[in-house]
């Protein structure tokens, strides 16, 4: 499903840095280091401009795609013997109700301030792509988040071996404008490739948990307290690595990389350990 957009600072910044970022890399980077129409030029024009059109086509599905709506008709069926387990309030233990849409809540399922409206499996809302992170779009914005790590690294490279190439050649052929080019590039693509890199490896955390940073917060707490009563807590929704995988990225491996997501289903139920536990106690 698709959604309206609106114009977003963030999002033309991350538009403009893209491009940026690409054509400093292409005609700069690449045309100094080996030459445009070189054979090594050629290669490396073609790799990256393959990583930055998939950085690309990622993050506009992230942000055009609806990251899942709770149906208005919703209600949890406290009596359906395939889903015994059922998220309740912290206070009072009912079952999830959501007082600002007037609904019941999925598992999983949170209220965003910003949109105003329930999302199903949030993860959080990003304003880099003015939309929640959820169940429908969490794998291509974790994919985008790959490319642009893939991007902003290639990128450095190659603008690190554009300097070490013939030095006295370049400082005679470049001006003030050249170095102004790989002063800016440098302290874009430096700071940018750590923040992007930090996110990506959070994310990896958070799928080989199965888990959402909404639940990652909300577990340490629960934790806390399951510590404090002399129990142990553990996760409702970890499956274990492989699982936890394919529930996110799909259950063939070659398609892990690519924004497909016919593996995605309703988000409004969710396996769990339990379950798991249950199915391996029946096949004995």
């Amino acid at each position: 499903m698709k959604q309206g957009f609106n114009f977003s600072l963030p999002v033309t910044v991350v538009v403009l840095a893209i491009s940026y970022i690409y054509v400093t890399t292409v005609f700069v980077f690449i045309d100094r280091w080996f030459g445009l129409m070189s054979s090594p030029g050629i290669m490396n024009t073609v790799v990256f401009t393959a990583v930055a059109l998939m950085c690309v086509f990622n993050y506009a599905v992230a942000i055009f795609r609806d990251p899942g709506r709770v149906p208005l008709n919703y209600m949890p069926d406290i009596e359906d013997n395939q889903n015994p387990i059922h998220e309740i309030k912290r206070k009072g233990g009912d079952l999830r109700y959501c007082q600002k849409c007037a609904h019941y809540k999925p598992p999983r399922a949170h209220h965003c301030r910003v949109c105003k409206r329930c999302v199903l499996r949030m993860d959080h809302h990003c304003i880099w792509i003015s939309n929640c992170v959820g169940h429908a779009n969490y794998k291509v914005f974790f994919i985008f988040v790959m490319y642009a790590v893939a991007a902003c690294v290639y990128s450095l490279v190659l603008l690190v071996g554009s300097l070490t190439n013939d030095p006295l050649k370049d400082e005679e052929q470049s001006g003030d404008s050249f170095r102004t080019v790989y002063v800016i590039s440098g302290l874009l693509l430096v700071p940018l490739s750590l923040a992007l890199a930090v996110l990506f490896v959070w994310h990896i955390y958070l799928i080989l948990q199965n888990k959402t940073t909404i639940e990652y917060h909300e577990g340490v707490r629960a934790m806390w307290l399951a510590e404090k009563g002399g129990q142990i807590y553990k996760h409702p929704y970890d499956l274990g690595v492989y699982e936890n995988l394919t529930m996110v990225l799909g259950p063939n491996i070659f398609r892990w990389l690519c924004p497909t997501s016919r593996h995605i289903d309703s988000g409004l139920h969710f396996r769990t350990a339990y379950d798991k536990t249950t199915d391996a106690s029946l096949s004995k």
